[in-house]
């Protein structure tokens, strides 16, 4: 039996001891109501107390024992409060994408515009905190539907404008920068190849006069090597010429010689007469 029959028990016994009333019908029908009414009582001060331990817990800064007694608030009856708590305990510790479901389920069961504007609030830091500016501009717009007057909106909505406005313009910075980078090196590159195209026509042309060079050079040799050989050749005609001449001589003087000595032989001999 649970404390809830328990006690149900125990008023049921007293007030059959204390009555004299003699319809038994009434009795169970009034001891029934009243059961049933304890049953609630109870059933909302364990929620109630739930509430306020998860609360206690989350001021201490024990959100994970907050979370747990939130969540046990929500399992008895899941109201927007104890949904908004929740999603709370879960910001704190960085789960942002938990809290936001729990701020998302808060603003569809919640009973006023004031709980409204608290949960579209929250879900807009939450959001922030995920690094979805847009999206989180849109939830602080939604808070200032349903409460215009709340300036912390107001301030985190303008933050936020402002901090979107830097990132996109670091953005396209970042982006001019690259395309200027590669224009960079297009650049160079065009540069290079230009450079290469460059030194390969002027070695085309520095090659041209050495190649010109190496031709005259060329004809010079082969005209020295001619006028070399018709010198030779000249000087071996002459000489040709030389000795043949000293041949000549040399012969001539021989033949001289011959005739000398004939011419001597022929003195020294006496002719005979013919008688």
């Amino acid at each position: 039996m649970t404390k809830r029959e328990k006690d149900c028990g125990t008023f049921k016994s007293t007030i059959m001891k204390t009555t004299n009333i003699k319809n038994r019908r009434e009795i169970r029908l009034i001891l029934i109501a009243l059961c049933v009414f304890i049953s609630i009582a109870l059933h909302a001060q364990s929620k109630h107390q739930l509430l306020r331990s998860g609360d206690a817990s989350y001021s201490a800064g024990e959100y994970s024992k907050a979370e747990e007694a939130y969540r046990k608030a929500i399992e008895k009856e899941g109201k927007s409060q104890a949904k908004y708590n929740l999603g709370n305990s879960l910001y704190e510790q960085e789960r942002y994408d938990e809290a936001l479901e729990q701020y998302q389920s808060a603003i569809n069961s919640a009973p006023n515009n004031e709980s409204k504007s608290q949960a579209y609030h929250n879900l807009g830091n939450s959001l922030f905190n995920d690094q979805k500016l847009k999206e989180s501009m849109e939830a602080y717009k939604q808070a200032l539907r349903y409460r215009p007057d709340d300036l912390e909106t107001k301030h985190n909505l303008s933050y936020t404008k402002q901090i979107l406005k830097q990132q996109q313009q670091q953005k396209k910075q970042e982006q001019q920068k690259e395309e200027e980078s590669e224009k960079e090196q297009e650049n160079q590159e065009e540069q290079q190849q230009e450079g290469e195209e460059s030194e390969e026509e002027q070695e085309k042309k520095d090659q041209k006069p050495q190649e010109q060079n190496q031709e005259q050079n060329q004809e010079q040799q082969n005209e020295v090597n001619n006028e070399s050989e018709s010198e030779s050749t000249k000087e071996k005609r002459d000489l040709d010429k030389e000795d043949a001449r000293k041949l000549l001589e040399i012969a001539e003087n021989e033949e001289k010689k011959v005739q000398k000595k004939m011419r001597k032989v022929s003195r020294g001999k006496k002719r005979k007469k013919d008688w």
